[in-house]
């Protein structure tokens, strides 16, 4: 059994959707909505088109071509109005964020999500004080899988080579978390399978591979401490 050690983790910066927040049920919907309207194939086909390197939002011009400005905006309010209702998290989040704020762990939420959505969906889950800071997508110098994106949301707390995988862990569920991680030295923790199922077969010994939050809280309270 893989074995974790918390006795100088200092922050966990957490990925947003599909790793805190069940939000896919809700994007797809919006976005299949959307991409009828523009007379464009579903998702699963559209998606093909995507850089996987970019966010969400940052794809629409490589679907939506000059029309990706409005399509987005669609977007965001057919998603705002159905994600009030579908969001959900995880089974053992809310036990696992309780376990590291009551060992004085800092958590921090690093998305490549536009914050106007990060923080309307936020209130529907959790209490927005028990993470110490948010950063969202276009915020940093670089958006994830950059490390730059990392070191942005560190930033006053530790300084780059003050980062190992002891003090700082960054949980996701997608190869771009895993990257920015390693990128900076942190420690990789992988959660879930990646949210549109890129990079299942990778495995790299670097990362630690997790299936859900039910797992990592059992390894958590056999961490050491």
């Amino acid at each position: 059994m893989q074995q974790l050690n918390i006795s100088k983790l200092k922050y966990v910066l957490f990925d947003w959707d599909n790793t805190l927040a069940e939000s896919r049920t809700s994007l797809v919907y919006a976005v299949d909505k959307v991409l009828a309207n523009y007379g464009l194939p579903c998702w699963e086909v559209s998606k093909e088109k995507r850089n996987r390197n970019l966010s969400f939002k940052d794809n629409f011009p490589l679907i939506f071509g000059d029309k990706a400005k409005e399509a987005y905006e669609e977007y965001r309010e057919i998603y705002k109005q159905i994600v009030i209702n579908k969001i959900t998290t995880f089974d053992k989040v809310p036990e696992v964020i309780k376990f590291f704020l009551e060992h004085k762990v800092r958590l921090i939420i690093m998305t490549n999500k536009e914050r106007c959505l990060l923080e309307y969906e936020l209130p529907l889950l959790f209490e927005k004080n028990n993470f110490y800071k948010i950063v969202c997508g276009h915020e940093a110098p670089a958006d994830k899988p950059d490390g730059q994106h990392a070191l942005y949301a560190l930033k006053g707390l530790l300084k780059p080579e003050e980062i190992n995988r002891d003090n700082v862990w960054i949980i996701g569920d997608s190869p771009q978390d895993s990257s920015v991680a390693l990128s900076i030295g942190a420690l990789p923790i992988r959660i879930n399978k990646s949210i549109w199922g890129d990079g299942i077969q990778e495995k790299d010994s670097r990362i630690i591979w997790v299936e859900n939050f039910s797992k990592l809280l059992k390894l958590l309270k056999l961490a050491k401490n």
